[in-house]
């Protein structure tokens, strides 16, 4: 045995490495079947697939421009970092953004801008922007809510996002007076750090589900009860990254932790319904938002994402018929976010927000119930200027999630749907967490917040206001290419598609499974 290893060790170091390759090639070519360009070059074939995997990381260092990257390019990002960093985040030698693209914003500024009393909050607190409107004053709650910030968290949970990422935003938004969403993963510890609290819940029910996968109001009200950092409850229709989509959480990502928080069993497959089981029509849906207000005294909301208006003006005029309805709702933009989401969803189901958000708020302003409702946008409105143009259209708050992970060290590597997320931010891999130092992402989180907020103030006052709620649709410009920003089809293509004959999906399958032919014949 000794004089064997003898001899090894002897041979030469290259001689290994031709032995190693020559393996792989034998490999590539008479045991692999999946991989067509490893079998035909073997061994050089694998320098494809390395390549091809760091692509993304290659072209964003260095090929692409500052202003080129989707969805934050260079500049968005370094402005994000450098705000939660308290470093210098202006650029110098004017602007290298195409002012006459498409959709560029424009803030109209005042001759003279707004000045401000020598006792006004802003003097000493710069960042100081609450929310103009309460959440469930309308309604006479019994604890309505003011958000002490216009800038707040958005809907990420515990579960897509780390423990360590979610204690950190929920310290910062303590620090900066903002709220937190829960996303629909839960009630976490890790929310439970400081900071205001909106409970949001989806299909799936988690934190508050029944054994039988339904909504459980008793637990509900018992979480609220016992957890008065919960400010406000939020309900998901629908989200901007698959809106009308299902879930599956798979069994392997669900730890005993995560299953005790969610409410199902650990190790199993979780699925979230496309559609609601609590309700499915628009007056079951007041109903619901009016018992969960009844039992738990707390102003309550709905999110969605914009398509279809018909059960949006089915809603409004129910709440002028009834002077009922939900005290806040957030619109989400089509342009997806943290959630992970099929290509065909992400990139084509439902409108971007500024489309969307225009839409429904008329169906509310023609009704004259825009007073009741207080309206959060949520869609890439974490910079200032698309503030402005957000509040001059109508909203009173806004959400932000990837402008909120970035500010914790996200690098927008676009893997939050495969746990390998390099920053630790949006994986459940505990080696990857320790990477977040909490106490200094949370300072990092409340200072671009606060960052944000004065910058906002600063611009509200050059366009002549004190506050961002003044400004009007007068207020901001923006660059389009013609009068119609976007056509349907029928005006595009010059005809009405023929109406296809249908009778349901149950009768399909009946046709199909039962009849045999009858399938075939139902269909001429």
């Amino acid at each position: 045995m000794d004089s064997i290893l003898t001899s090894l060790s002897n041979v030469p170091w290259w001689l290994w490495i031709i032995v190693f390759l020559g393996l792989v090639a034998f490999r590539d070519i008479f045991i692999q079947k999946a991989h067509t360009i490893s079998h035909n070059y073997p061994v050089v074939g694998h320098l494809r697939y390395w390549l091809e995997s760091i692509g993304p990381e290659m072209r964003q260092y260095f090929v692409a421009n500052n202003r080129e990257e989707l969805p934050f390019n260079r500049i968005e990002r370094s402005w994000i970092y450098a705000s939660a960093k308290k470093e210098n985040n202006y650029e110098g030698f004017g602007t290298d953004r195409d002012i006459y693209a498409h959709q560029h914003i424009f803030v109209k500024n005042q001759m003279m801008a707004f000045q401000m009393p020598e006792n006004h909050p802003n003097k000493a607190h710069k960042d100081f922007l609450p929310c103009a409107k309460v959440m469930g004053a309308y309604n006479k709650r019994k604890k309505p809510y003011r958000p002490a910030s216009i800038i707040n968290v958005s809907a990420m949970s515990f579960g897509s996002l780390s423990a360590a990422a979610v204690e950190a935003m929920n310290k910062g938004v303590s620090k900066s007076d903002a709220y937190h969403n829960t996303g629909e993963g839960g009630l976490s510890p890790y929310h439970k750090q400081g900071g205001d609290v909106v409970f949001h819940f989806g299909t799936g029910y988690f934190g508050v589900r029944s054994s039988d996968g339904n909504l459980s109001l008793e637990k509900l009200e018992r979480l609220v009860a016992e957890n008065p950092c919960i400010k406000a409850i939020e309900i998901k229709l629908s989200q901007g990254a698959k809106p009308g989509k299902g879930g599956v959480l798979p069994g392997a990502k669900i730890t005993k932790e995560l299953a005790e928080i969610r409410g199902v069993a650990p190790g199993k497959d979780v699925l979230s319904p496309a559609t609601h089981k609590a309700f499915g029509t628009v007056t079951e849906l007041m109903e619901l938002i009016e018992t969960i207000a009844e039992k738990t005294g707390l102003p309550v909301g709905i999110k969605g994402a914009i398509g279809k208006l018909d059960q949006w003006e089915e809603l409004a005029d129910m709440m002028l018929k009834t002077g009922r309805g939900p005290d806040f709702i957030t619109v989400d933009g089509g342009e997806g976010g943290t959630g992970a989401a099929p290509p065909s969803f992400a990139d084509h189901v439902s409108l971007p927000w500024v489309y969307g958000f225009s839409e429904l708020y008329k169906v509310f302003q023609t009704r004259d119930l825009v007073s009741r409702v207080v309206f959060i946008g949520s869609g890439k409105l974490g910079f200032p200027a698309k503030a402005a143009m957000a509040f001059a259209m109508g909203v009173d708050c806004i959400n932000v999630a990837r402008e909120a992970m970035m500010s914790i060290g996200c690098i927008q590597a676009q893997v939050c749907h495969t746990n390998k997320c390099p920053a630790g931010i949006a994986t459940q891999n505990k080696w990857r967490q320790r990477g977040i130092n909490i106490p200094l992402k949370s300072d990092r989180l409340a200072q671009y917040f606060k960052t944000f907020r004065k910058e906002l103030v600063e611009i509200t006052h050059a366009a002549g206001y004190e506050h961002p709620c003044q400004f009007t649709m007068h207020d901001i410009q923006v660059n389009v290419d013609d009068i119609d920003l976007t056509r349907n089809l029928r005006t595009t293509y010059g005809y009405n598609k023929t109406e296809v004959p249908f009778q349901g999906t149950q009768a399909l399958y009946e046709c199909q499974y039962l009849g045999g032919k009858n399938f075939i014949e139902s269909t001429k």
